[in-house]
């Protein structure tokens, strides 16, 4: 189970505390789709927290649709957008075999169910024309407060996929779907929920985004003595203001954590001339902050570690992307 670290000492509600901590768990996949939640009474034990806090928590993930509630059996992770949908890769089932086996069965249930083959066939063709449809326009979706996010995502989607992505800020995702017939709606799991409840009357699919887990930068943070200091840059505020948490909950006062987005040449230059050690969550970030040591090296006593995280979006996302949109 994964060890959650309440700072009772912290200016953070103890509720905020935990619930940061199990949707960075959610997005983050360390908590997937279909996980079944610690019980309040495992969780109160392990954090010290009262088990009526707890479920308040539980309450809160659940409407914000991170979790579902099922009766008699707990808490799990709810199943966002389409993922882990069924997928025909290919209509050339002769160089498939095993494609051929699952078209078969799938004809076969439905026949099984009383369709005819001509509905069956109906069927089989609405879905793949609606799919390709779909795949012809893909639009990344996140909320204008926290753009840079988005920006990480079409930048990471774009060199993976090599197709162009359009970035949209959810309070104009309505508008913009309003304005085509079809096509697929990407997010973190952070804003699945949201994009969910716009895209739910449009003809479109969305599907959420794994983030990476942060656990190598994590065990780093672990080995830090007491009183260093922690600088994080990012093109995302969200990921700063998490990151800060997250941070505070595993080392409380015991670091100094500063926070800058790449642009901001003041703070930046502040967290190299102060900073022991240096994460960027992303590649113009991990650039700004090259450029800021070099800037300010003749002041600097030792020059800071700095530590380039892993692309922001999981490897299993970028390839359930692919099998949905063809790419492979």
């Amino acid at each position: 189970m994964i060890q959650f670290r309440i700072q009772p000492d912290s200016e953070i509600p103890a509720s905020n505390q935990l619930f940061n901590q199990i949707r960075f768990a959610i997005a983050s996949r360390q908590y997937p789709p279909g996980y079944k939640l610690p019980s309040t009474r495992a969780l109160a034990m392990q954090t010290g927290l009262h088990r009526n806090t707890i479920s308040k928590v539980y309450r809160q993930l659940e409407e914000d649709g991170f979790v579902e509630s099922l009766a008699g059996s707990g808490i799990y992770v709810r199943a966002q957008g389409h993922e882990g949908g069924s997928r025909l890769q290919s209509p050339i089932l002769k160089e498939h075999p095993k494609a051929y086996k699952v078209v078969q069965h799938a004809l076969d249930e439905l026949l099984s169910q009383g369709c005819s083959l001509n509905q069956a066939r109906e069927m089989f063709l609405a879905e793949m024309d609606w799919r390709l449809r779909c795949s012809a326009r893909v639009l990344v979706a996140v909320p204008e407060t926290d753009i840079g996010a988005g920006q990480l995502m079409v930048y990471e989607l774009e060199e993976s996929l090599q197709i162009p992505i359009q970035l949209v800020s959810m309070e104009d995702l309505s508008t913009v779907l309003d304005q085509t017939p079809s096509g697929t709606v990407v997010t973190s799991r952070y804003f699945i929920a949201d994009a969910e409840a716009i895209a739910a009357p449009k003809a479109v699919r969305v599907i959420p985004l794994d983030i990476y887990d942060y656990a190598k930068e994590f065990e780093m943070v672990k080995g830090l003595s007491r009183d260093s200091c922690i600088g994080m840059v990012s093109l995302s505020p969200g990921i700063l203001r998490a990151a800060e948490v997250i941070l505070h909950g595993m080392r409380g006062d015991e670091l100094l954590v500063m926070t800058s987005q790449p642009k901001d040449a003041y703070k930046l230059q502040a967290i190299v001339k102060r900073a022991q050690m240096i994460f960027c969550s992303d590649q113009p970030s991990f650039s700004a902050t090259q450029v800021a040591v070099q800037t300010c090296v003749d002041d600097l006593i030792r020059l800071p570690k700095l530590v380039r995280a892993g692309n922001y979006i999981g490897t299993k996302s970028i390839n359930l992307l692919k099998r949905e949109l063809g790419l492979g």
